[in-house]
């Protein structure tokens, strides 16, 4: 029987309900071959050669489809419509040839559905196609300038700016928009204005709400009234004067339906209305999708296919009568540049399935999938038909003129079942609805308020906004933005506080770095021309090498001419250029960098131990005045060397909340003058920054709980939290928790079957527990578990931990420090002897314990 190949199990469950028995669907589970991870793996100097390998796992699946092809000689790969679907197939296909799983006589067919319904995917299978080799092209040429990027940058942030961890290609740019933005606020000078409003009431005793409009004959504008006096006066002038009904006019409006969803709308609303964060909004669609309940969700498309519309207006007509269905079809054109993303809109592809009914338990596919089907049927109904009035109310001197403005809903049409989100609250007031008036009639007054107002800053981006902005501007694409948002968060780069992205220290720094050194590459315009060039090679318009050499010609040159720098220069380098956000002008007049503290040293930019950056006192030690590179915050802020001060304990202890380079940790005490080091304890994912008061912090410091003594041998069992998350331990064994909260609360019954489902697992082929990083002279150092307990490997060097040192705890840069001591020992491998400069330098690490992987970064030349 034909064998057909699907990314995932699922999407193969439900296309096999489809096919039937006369077809063997398998899933790859994904990619099958990926770049590896190091040096070489995308080749410059021979025309950007690429060199694959399986990922891990993927040998399984790979021989399994080999299997299934003994037995007949016809390969139907229907992996996703888009650029990433088209290299699953292109991969699988060159791979099974490489294994001469494909014979001379094996057809290889390509089918591609945008929904996975029985009509989809039969008239899929009647329409095969050859694997789109433009689209593939495409894909490397994305993947390889991805990779050239990253691996060429990221190295160079390692020993440059120590404290940074990557840079790539898109986002980069993205990170330069939320600290641009931050920048702004930082910048923003507040302007005072004042208003006035008025509570009225009609003739009949009915409340409403007016504000000065126009005053001695003249118009307002919004900053007339500039200070308390001015507007105190503008009030009074209200006060002492009757008031009437000068005008009273009413206006139709209408209001349209928007589009049903592609990807980034999707995203932006889903973050908007049900507070899901880019990931989890594609998660829950991607499982909707392989389901077959919503169709492809990573679009650029807008257009509803004649009969999901026909479905549509006939489901409208049947739920909320005639009244609400147009009398022709709404038509919306796609606005994608790129035909290969727009397919056809996000919507569900039996539109009578109601939410209430869908057959799935998980809450968050439930949730997006009513967006999803209110939002297509809204895009098919009938436009909202409303009336605004605006009403003058005046003096009859003319000397001043108050306006009120409402609207009544006179037909809700489409606003029944949907209304898009907004990013940022409206301040209009003309949703109120105003009581009915006559020209002429009197007005009494209740009170007359004076108001005052400043401006605000533009808004910190949302999810929803960035990727609006993101999108705006054509960086990154629908299938993009999802990694893109959580890379920069898992990097360190940002955080979020109210749901809005604030960039750290070190995110400041790392785009500070880019704009000096490789501002090209940063800028907004190149990285849309850039993708332009992608969807030009989709399109089959441009050759993909060609695209490839014009850019590293250039990127190159930048790269080498960074070479000699020192971490000195580097950084009077970000202190000129940051000059006017680090050192603001003084009311006062004085010397922006003049220490406040002590008034005699001068303020310059450091790195902390952290990885960050802050501002601090040329007289230290003497003088340890610190403070954030974004300026002084009176009640402390988490990313300052001091923190943020949640309280004092009864011994008078400070706790404070802080940043580092692993992500937010409380702190009791401070350092001591000895170097001491104080109490720390990290916050967990899970758990929001800002959630953190004095109570959890305690809590966490407290850590790890002791439940009790194990039933079988009375060792004692634990709860804590280490550097990968909560987990659960007894002696050597480690389960991880879920939900970070359960260490305060796990009882024992519940450790013991999570450590015994722990000792219970099979030992597979060794796989590592956590990949660390790359070694300075290259390759991969992995945290492994072995026979005798965790173990640090890198090449044939394996270094056993040490019994005071956990698993969660193990960082490259102590991993290093194991390794080079175990290489001393005797027990380095062969190929590093090659390599007599790196490997003096690496072993010097042995010599001073808790030297950082930046520094080791630092003395090791580059490569290349």
């Amino acid at each position: 029987m034909p064998v057909v190949v699907v990314e995932s199990p699922a999407k193969a469950k439900t296309i096999n309900k489809y096919l039937g028995d006369d077809y063997k669907v398998l899933a790859s589970y994904g990619h099958v071959r990926d770049l590896p991870p190091k040096d070489g793996s995308v080749d410059p100097e021979h025309d950007f050669a690429m060199k694959w390998e399986l990922t891990p796992g993927a040998q399984k699946h790979v021989r399994e489809i080999a299997e299934a092809l003994k037995g007949d000689n016809t390969l139907i790969l229907a992996t996703d419509p888009d650029r990433e679907g088209e290299a699953i197939s292109w991969h699988l296909e060159e791979t099974l040839r490489k294994r001469r799983a494909i014979r001379k006589d094996t057809e290889v067919r390509r089918v591609v559905f945008n929904a996975i319904t029985r009509s989809a995917v039969t008239e899929a299978m009647q329409a095969p196609r050859q694997i789109d080799a433009a689209l593939v092209e495409a894909y490397l040429a994305r993947r390889a300038l991805d990779y050239l990027v990253g691996f060429t940058l990221s190295p160079i942030l390692w020993r440059k700016l120590p404290g940074a961890k990557s840079a790539g290609r898109v986002q980069s740019v993205a990170l330069r928009l939320i600290v641009e933005r931050e920048r702004e606020i930082e910048a923003f000078i507040p302007r005072e204005y004042w208003t006035v409003s008025a509570d009225l009431l009609t003739e009949r005793g009915e409340p409403f709400t007016a504000r000065l409009h126009a005053l001695g004959g003249r118009r307002l504008g919004k900053f007339d009234l500039a200070n308390e006096e001015a507007a105190r006066l503008a009030a009074a002038s209200v006060e002492s004067r009757d008031l009437f009904v000068k005008a009273v006019e009413s206006k139709p409006l209408t209001r349209n339906p928007a589009p049903p969803f592609m990807t980034s709308t999707l995203q932006q609303e889903a973050a908007r209305k049900l507070g899901f964060g880019a990931r989890q909004t594609m998660s829950a669609a991607q499982r909707l999708y392989e389901a077959g309940y919503i169709t492809y969700m990573r679009t650029d498309g807008i257009d509803m296919a004649p009969e999901a519309v026909r479905a549509a207006r006939a489901e409208i007509a049947h739920r909320f009568g005639e009244a609400y269905v147009p009398k022709s079809p709404r038509i919306y054109k796609n606005k994608a540049k790129n035909a290969q993303e727009a397919h056809e809109a996000i919507r569900p592809t039996d539109m009578s399935l109601a939410p209430a009914k869908l057959p799935v338990s998980d809450p968050d596919q439930k949730r997006l999938y009513e967006l999803i089907w209110k939002r297509t049927l809204a895009s098919q109904m009938a436009a909202a038909r409303l009336e605004r009035t605006t009403v003058t109310i005046a003096s009859p001197d003319g000397e001043v003129e108050l306006r009120a403005t409402g609207q009544v809903v006179r037909f809700e049409g489409f606003m029944k079942v949907y209304e898009e989100g907004r990013d940022e609250p409206s301040e209009s007031d003309e949703t109120r609805r105003l009581p009915a008036m006559n020209e002429g009639e009197k007005v009494e007054k209740k009170a007359v308020t004076p108001e005052q107002h400043f401006t605000q800053p533009p808004p910190r981006y949302s999810e929803a906004t960035l990727v609006k902005r993101m999108e705006e501007l054509g960086i990154g694409r629908p299938s993009t933005y999802a990694t893109i948002v959580s890379t920069i968060q898992d990097r360190g780069y940002v955080r979020k506080e109210k749901g809005r992205f604030v960039p750290e220290d070190k995110g400041r720094l790392v785009t500070a770095f880019l704009e000096n050194f490789f501002r090209r590459y940063v800028e907004y315009d190149f990285t849309a021309a850039l993708e332009n060039d992608l969807d030009e090679i989709s399109a089959g318009r441009k050759n993909w090498r060609e695209v490839l050499r014009r850019f590293w010609r250039d990127f190159i040159a930048a790269v080498e001419a960074t070479q000699g720098l020192t971490i000195t220069e580097v950084l009077e380098k970000l202190e000129d250029y940051l000059a006017p956000t680090l050192f603001p002008p003084r009311e006062d007049g004085s010397d922006p960098r003049t220490c406040p503290a002590c008034g005699t040293g001068r303020l310059s930019l450091r790195l902390s131990k952290g990885g960050g950056a802050f501002i601090g006192c040329s007289n230290y030690p003497e003088c340890r005045y610190t403070r954030p590179i974004g300026g002084e915050i009176a009640e402390g802020d988490m990313a300052s060397p001091e923190g943020k001060l949640l309280g004092i304990t009864e011994d008078g202890l400070p706790v404070t909340l802080r940043t580092g380079r692993f992500g937010p940790y409380v702190q009791l005490g401070e350092e001591g003058a000895d170097g001491g080091k104080p109490q720390r304890a990290s916050v967990p994912k899970g758990i929001d920054p800002d959630d953190v008061d004095f109570a959890l912090a305690m809590q966490l410091l407290s850590l790890p709980r002791l439940i009790g003594p194990h039933p079988e041998d009375g060792e004692p069992v634990e709860a804590g939290i280490g550097r990968y998350g909560p987990y659960v331990r007894h002696g050597r064994t480690y389960a991880n928790l879920k939900d970070p909260r359960e260490v305060f609360e796990i009882g024992m019954n519940r450790a013991v079957e999570l450590l015994a489902a722990k000792k219970s697992r099979g030992r597979k082929a060794p796989e590592p527990l956590r990949v660390l990083g790359e070694h300075p002279e290259g390759g991969e150092v992995a945290l492994m578990d072995g026979r005798y307990g965790p173990y640090v490997k890198w090449g044939k060097i394996n270094a056993t931990l040490p019994k005071d040192l956990a698993p969660d705890e193990v960082t490259l840069e102590r991993a290093l420090e194991l390794v080079a001591e175990k290489a001393a020992k005797g027990g380095r491998r062969k190929s590093a002897a090659k390599k007599k400069t790196a490997t003096k330098k690496a072993t010097t690490g042995k010599r001073t314990r808790g030297k950082s992987a930046e520094k080791a970064a630092e003395e090791t030349p580059a490569k290349g």
